[in-house]
This record gives structure tokens, sequence and C-alpha cells, in this order.
């Protein structure tokens, strides 16, 4: 006999066996429709799959004594075949349904965590659903990589996977938006961002990675959000090499900038006269930026340039002269430095300010 449970989703189905044994007829379309919509609803209630088709197949024997010919028997099991595929096919439409239900709910919830869309109240107790508890401080990591990822690419199951396997069921949200990948974690769970960090580089052949500082709240999420796609931003205009980036080793960039006209002014006025030099400023600007980025040690900068020692300390010579600031002085080397980084965050030389 069928489980109590399971009699709901095979009604009618002994009346159709008989009828068939009876008659040898195949299963009307009102009949597979009927079992489909009985698949649906026990999908929808949460039952296995593998019960009901059990089920199926228990109440099979207990209409089944009478087909003791072969003709009986073909026609018994081709109809339980069609009531079987029909009922399977309505429980996965089903489940093909609640899936993407549930992918499309979670989409909305990213878009509005990351935009700040909706109330915030309303917000956290979604989160919870996700995994996330908007009342603890959060911290965002964005993956840019050289092709844009969805929530079904392989590169984005494979960093999952990465997580899931060395976190487990921690509070961790990974998502795309925009073609990036993006993780969210408690702010006190730094190593889940590194870790992140590392299997998003590998797996997208070289992508860069900003982490945004932990903000607390609701709100904390876009805050952060926000930060690691400015620090992505930075650091392309930077021209850094570093495939992850901080948003707390950089914040001293976004003050350089925050007055625009002063920045201009400064490269201008340290950095103008290179371009009266034979090439233009940008080889006598690449040499400076590889000579602070090496302590100012000469040999150091020599090696990044793949120059010689003689010419890049020609070229250091060359930028006093025009310039009337010695790299080498530490009285020259901060106004020298900082019209170097505006330089870069303002796309001087090759735009004009």
């Amino acid at each position: 006999m069928a489980q109590p449970e399971a009699a709901e989703y095979l009604r009618g189905y002994a009346r159709i066996l008989t009828d068939v044994l009876a008659t040898g007829r195949r299963l009307t379309r009102a009949e597979l429709d009927e079992r489909r919509a009985l698949g649906e609803q026990a999908a929808d209630a949460g039952h296995s799959l593998r019960a009901l088709v059990r089920a199926h197949l228990t109440a099979t024997r207990t209409c089944w004594p009478d087909a003791t010919t072969a003709a009986g028997t073909g026609r018994v099991l081709a109809a339980v075949e069609q009531a079987v595929d029909a009922f399977a096919e309505g429980y996965e439409r089903a489940q093909r349904m609640a899936v993407r239900q549930e992918e499309a709910a979670r989409r909305e919830f990213i878009d509005d965590l990351l935009y700040g869309r909706s109330d915030l109240g309303r917000l956290a107790e979604r989160a919870e659903r996700f995994g996330l508890l908007l009342s603890r401080a959060h911290a965002v990591a964005v993956a840019e990589g050289p092709e844009a990822y969805d929530d079904t690419a392989p590169v984005t199951r494979r960093v999952e996977a990465a997580l899931i396997a060395r976190f487990g069921d921690r509070r961790i949200l990974l998502a795309t938006k925009n073609g990036q990948l993006i993780c969210i974690a408690p702010g006190d769970q730094d190593d889940v961002l590194t870790h992140f960090a590392k299997q998003a580089h590998a797996a997208t052949d070289g992508s860069r990675v900003a982490i945004g500082r932990p903000q607390p709240g609701a709100g904390g999420v876009v805050h952060s959000y926000d930060e690691a796609l400015s620090t992505l931003h930075l650091a392309r205009r930077l021209g850094l090499d570093d495939p992850v980036v901080r948003a707390a080793d950089l914040l001293v960039y976004p003050v350089l900038t925050r007055d625009r006209q002063a920045m201009a002014d400064l490269v201008l006025s340290a950095l103008g006269p290179l371009r009266s030099a034979r090439g233009g400023a940008e080889p006598l600007l690449l040499t400076l930026e590889a000579y602070f980025e090496s302590g100012c040690t000469a040999a150091q900068a020599a090696r990044r340039l793949s120059l010689s020692v003689r010419a890049v300390t020609y070229r250091l010579d060359r930028i006093r002269q025009l310039t009337g600031s010695d790299p080498a002085d530490p009285m020259h080397r901060y106004t020298l430095q900082t019209a170097v980084i505006g330089a870069r965050l303002l796309g001087w030389p090759t735009r004009e300010l």
C-alpha cells in the first residue's frame, strides 16, 4: 500500500491501470496533465521523488494480479511508463521553477544590498535567509577578471567550491555583479577575503582583487563595496601591479585628489618642465616612479626599468636640471613624489590639465 503522505499524489492511478488493462488504451491528455499537476504538488510539498516513484510501483503491484498474459503485462508497463514519466516531469518542472524563483530572490537581494535600495530593517530580515547578519560589520572584496562572470560561470563555481571547502558554513556570501566576482564576509574574518582573493586570482588567470574596509550595519556592505570598486579604479589609474589591493592601504590617494585643481597646479609646477625633454615627459616620469618605489636606490630602479645604472643616473640628473628639484634631496623628494602620484591619478601627461 502507498504511504499515507503519498496516497494523495496517486489519486486516480489505480483506476487508470485497471482501465488500461481492460481496454488496452493509452493514457489520455487529461490524465497525463493530472499526473503532471500531482507531480508539481508533490514537489511543492517537499516530498522525495524517489519515495513517490516507489509508491507508484507499489500501487502497480496491487493492481497487477490479473495481468497474467504477455499482452496484459505490456499494457500495464506502458501505462506505468506514461504515468510515472508525466508525474516526474511535473515534479522536475516545479523544482526548476523553485530554483528560478530562489535565484531571482537572491539576485534581487544582492542588488538591493549593494545599492542600498531597500528599507534597512527589511533588508536585514532578508539577509538572514542568505546567511548574513547585518547587525555585524562586513567587508566586501571585488575581483575583476579578463572577462565578465555570472553566477553560473565555471570560475564562479570554482571559487565558491574553494571557499566552502575551506570555511564550510561560515556566514559568507559569494555573488556576481556587473561581471565581477564579489565576496561579502564578516569584518573580523579577513582570512576569508584573503582566501577569496587568492582563489579568484588563480581561477581567472590573473584578476585583480580589491578589498574594502569593514563597515558596520546594513549600510556598511554598500560602503565597503563602493570602497572596493573605487580601489579597483584607483589601482588601474596608478598602474599598480599588485594582484590584491586594499582600500585601507590607499586612503591617502583620494585625499590627494580631493582638491583636483590644487593637485593639477602641483603637477604642472613640479613636473611640467619635463615635457621639454627629448622624448617627452613620460620616460622621465617612469624613472621617477621606479626610483621612488625602489626606496630612492638607483641600482634597484635600473633593474625595474631594465636600464643601466648610468642611464638612470643620467635621467635623474636631467630631471634635476629641468625642474630645479633633486629627487635625492629629502626636501625636494616629497614634492616630486606627490606630483608623480598626482600625475598618474589625473592622467598627465597624456591628458592635458
